[in-house]
């Protein structure tokens, strides 16, 4: 695989996570603030679905130039324009440029790694994008605290546009035919990982509230950490041992982790449990892309990428609203269980699932 491939992946993550926490603070107001997130999630769970059809009509390279464009040229409005009609736009534009980038990206990443070591590929991916995440969120709001908002949003600009000069090195396009571009990796795998995204929409957004304020950082650095090393640790093995073998304790240690964050007075709880869904998440986060990927011919991986990207933003937001319902009722302790419980259906899936890879022509070898 050649490396450039993971420029627009870093790109692309850049352009998301440095100005995610610092956006708001330029918000007039909370209800703006949440708004204006909001606006750049449903964007880009439709573009997500809607950039199969982008590929199909412009190729990979083409659509991920277009992805990056969007991502970062609107975070410009921000140096000037503050209201919320402004934030809201520009996000919305943001989210479809995201969203066209991420599918994109992904499943070009996919296309240029050989089918035994898919898993691998796959992993580096989520390595790239993990870093990046946990290196631009928290560097983010530093800067901005430091020297204001307007380095933040001009890099952010940037940063996705610094990645258009990757994409002529990545030749590979393979136009989907019409037949293929319908063909389907299944409905179970994306269900297993969206019932269990949801418990990450929830660690993300209440368990600062239900936990003391100095442990929080911690935990929310733990988990993502365990996620990303899992990841890697779960192409690797898969690659050589199978993948499907890998599901059910991913998802195991997922539920696991998220009923063990009930025991919120116990930071030692916490963190096992920040950790154990961290690694169950990293896991299920390779295997079910790569099991996905083996089910289709390789003219339709925008449409697996577009599919597993929506089943994670969807989970994640169901997940928090699901959450913010019950905990009135049920305390914090009582939502983390019942949030742990909603997850076990997706054990019984995962035991029907095997590997149906499907013959592929052999791809050029890209270096």
């Amino acid at each position: 695989m050649k490396t450039a491939a993971l420029a627009p992946i870093a790109g692309s993550a850049l352009g998301f996570y440095l100005p995610l926490a610092v956006i708001p603070l330029v918000a007039p107001s909370a209800a703006a603030a949440g708004l204006s997130t909001g606006a750049f999630l449903v964007a880009t769970v439709l573009f997500e679905l809607l950039t199969p059809r982008i590929v199909a009509r412009l190729g990979y390279r083409a659509a991920l130039a277009a992805g990056l464009v969007l991502l970062g040229v609107p975070t410009l409005a921000f140096l000037r324009f503050t209201s919320p009609a402004a934030l809201v736009a520009a996000n919305a534009v943001r989210g479809m440029g995201f969203a066209i980038a991420v599918v994109a990206g992904s499943a070009l990443t996919a296309l240029l790694v050989p089918a035994r070591r898919r898993g691998e590929g796959v992993a580096l991916v989520g390595l790239v994008s993990g870093v990046s995440s946990l290196v631009a969120l928290p560097l983010g709001l530093w800067a901005a605290h430091r020297y204001g908002y307007g380095p933040v949003f001009l890099v952010t600009t940037v940063a996705p546009l610094l990645a258009l000069a990757a994409l002529p090195f990545l030749k590979v396009d393979v136009p989907p035919a019409e037949a293929e571009r319908t063909a389907s990796p299944g409905w179970r795998l994306p269900v297993v990982f969206a019932a269990c995204t949801s418990a990450a929409g929830v660690i993300v957004t209440f368990l600062p509230l239900a936990i003391p304020a100095s442990l929080a950082p911690i935990v929310l650095f733990v988990q993502p950490a365990v996620s990303t090393a899992a990841r890697w640790i779960a192409g690797r093995i898969g690659d050589r041992r199978g993948q499907s073998g890998l599901l059910i304790p991913g998802v195991v240690l997922a539920v696991a982790g998220t009923a063990a964050l009930a025991l919120t007075g116990s930071a030692a709880a916490v963190l096992l449990g920040a950790a154990a869904f961290g690694a169950g998440f990293g896991i299920l986060q390779n295997v079910t892309l790569s099991m996905m990927y083996a089910r289709v011919p390789q003219s339709a991986y925008s449409g697996v990428s577009a599919v597993w990207n929506a089943a994670y933003d969807l989970g994640m937001a169901a997940g928090a609203i699901g959450f913010g319902v019950i905990v009135p009722v049920a305390g914090f302790s009582g939502a983390f269980l019942l949030t742990a419980v909603t997850m076990l259906p997706a054990l019984a899936l995962a035991r029907h699932e095997r590997v149906t890879p499907v013959t592929m022509r052999a791809l050029p070898d890209m270096g």
